[in-house]
């Protein structure tokens, strides 16, 4: 991957699987840019984005108006082109994810869409003519957006749209030889994860299931992260991947 250039959204701490991934396409050859969400997350990125060596490290909320944008207006000025995204970020308002499906309101789910889901499509969008020479876009789903995980709730439906984009971003881009994955850890100990409600027992469960096992860890994530960017996976695009030990083929 040396040469290649690529941002990074969604690290929040050293536990994220966006620095798992950081980490991998860095130790890869990689030049990075990766964003912070706020202020109150920047002390915690930026000294991970200083070990990563970073040429650029931004704020990027999605919700804000602009700030998407500019962060790929600043790409264009410094960098001139683009070779790769991972997209790690989802939220959703936390009474509407610890509630039912059928109670969740429509500003929540629509929240939850937005950044979750219509962010990885704006970025596609944003990144396609900095992919002059193809190039390679990442997001993070979970297996809840096929199977009902208790307490993951309306998560799910969002992801399983998320994963439905990745295929038709894919079918669309093809042509300009930019390639659309998305990938499925199982359960990890992320700020992200923290959220759902009775988590712990989540990944016990999730452990005790696997055939190996075993969670999958941010850099087991990272390593197929940095395999899919790189020319091994050419010919692959569309794809959902698990990264699990195995938990996706039991069958509960």
């Amino acid at each position: 991957m040396r040469g290649r250039r690529g941002l990074i959204l969604g690290i929040a701490n050293e536990h994220s699987i966006a620095y798992g991934c950081a980490r991998a396409f860095q130790a890869a050859g990689a030049e990075l840019a990766v964003t912070y969400v706020n202020d109150k997350a920047k002390p915690f990125v930026v000294p991970l984005a200083d070990e990563l060596a970073c040429s650029i490290t931004a704020p990027c909320d999605v919700r804000i108006p602009g700030q998407l944008e500019a962060l790929f207006q600043r790409i264009e000025q410094e960098w001139g082109r683009l070779d790769f995204v991972l997209h790690s970020i989802a939220y959703a308002p936390k009474e509407d994810l610890h509630g039912r499906v059928t109670d969740c309101s429509s500003a929540g789910f629509a929240m939850a869409m937005d950044v979750s889901c219509h962010s990885f499509i704006r970025i596609a969008r944003l990144a396609e003519p900095l992919m002059r020479q193809g190039g390679c876009l990442l997001t993070v789903s979970f297996y809840g957006s096929e199977r009902v995980v208790e307490h993951y709730n309306m998560m799910g439906p969002v992801k399983a749209a998320l994963e439905s984009t990745t295929r038709y971003l894919a079918a669309e881009l093809g042509p300009q030889d930019i390639r659309v994955h998305a990938i499925s850890p199982g359960p990890m100990r992320t700020r992200a994860a923290s959220g759902l409600d009775r988590f712990d027992e989540l990944l016990e469960r999730a452990a005790a299931q696997a055939p190996q096992k075993r969670l999958a860890s941010i850099d087991d994530v990272g390593a197929l992260a940095a395999y899919l960017v790189g020319d091994g996976a050419k010919a692959l695009t569309g794809t959902v991947i698990p990264v699990d030990g195995g938990q996706h083929v039991m069958s509960g």
